[in-house]
């Protein structure tokens, strides 16, 4: 309890909360688009509770590796030797997730570019995966998404309440966010391929991480942001002009 007290009276645990709470929902943006992007595959009715579950697992995921801090900061010990490139298991969990990332965005691609007749064929194919699979395939991103954002919470602050704290919000940040979000590019399908193509570039840069080239994520997002401003103009302009 006196660590509690003593950590709440701290300006610079406060300093380290608002950093990571701020890194934290910026992580929770990639797993978010999948679950989006995913979940808009499965039945209307069942969407919300796919999305749901899907959050969940991953809250439950991030406070479960929380609880083995000793555990995730040996996943960045070298385990395996390649032609002279070192991998730790942190490595080859991003490099999986990335590959996963990459066919499953590319697989999308392919079906909004296919003709018609062949896009209904495939959307009967779809649907078929039912809801676990779609679980599963959330479950699997959000154990990637899960290992990179507590590896980074750990290289942030050695303070457990607030690495748990923070995650709690990024989560319930997720959680509020999905519907809204899911919904915005169920409606837009010019934000679906641009959202498709952000997941690309997030697999991509997993892969990368996974071969130890570091790819600062600001210059990611801001990349991101600045195509979801030209998608917004091009989205104003498309509706002035029906107007």
């Amino acid at each position: 309890m006196d660590y509690l007290i003593e950590l709440a009276a701290s300006p610079a645990a406060w300093a380290a909360l608002v950093t990571l709470i701020a890194m934290e929902v910026v992580l929770g943006i990639d797993n978010l688009l999948f679950i989006s992007i995913l979940t808009n595959k499965l039945p209307e009715d069942i969407r919300p509770r796919a999305r749901r579950i899907g959050i969940g697992l991953a809250l439950i995921m991030r406070l479960g590796l929380l609880s083995t801090v000793a555990f995730i900061v040996q996943l960045t010990e070298p385990v395996l030797t390649v032609f002279g490139q070192a991998f730790s298991w942190r490595d080859i969990i991003l490099i999986a997730g990335g590959l996963f990332l990459v066919w499953k965005a590319t697989k999308e691609i392919h079906h909004n570019m296919a003709p018609p007749e062949e896009q209904h064929a495939m959307e009967g194919g779809s649907l078929k995966i039912g809801f676990g699979a779609a679980i599963v395939q959330i479950l699997i991103l959000d154990l990637v998404f899960s290992v990179d954002s507590i590896i980074t919470a750990v290289g942030m602050t050695e303070h457990i309440p607030i690495m748990v704290i923070a995650v709690v919000f990024a989560v319930l940040t997720m959680l509020l966010a999905a519907g809204p979000l899911a919904n915005f590019i169920n409606r837009n399908p010019s934000i679906v391929m641009l959202a498709l193509g952000f997941l690309l570039l997030i697999g991509t840069t997993l892969i990368a991480e996974g071969f130890g080239a570091h790819v600062p994520k600001g210059y990611i997002y801001a990349a991101m942001a600045f195509s979801a401003a030209i998608e917004g103009l091009n989205m104003l302009q498309r509706k002035r002009s029906v107007g």
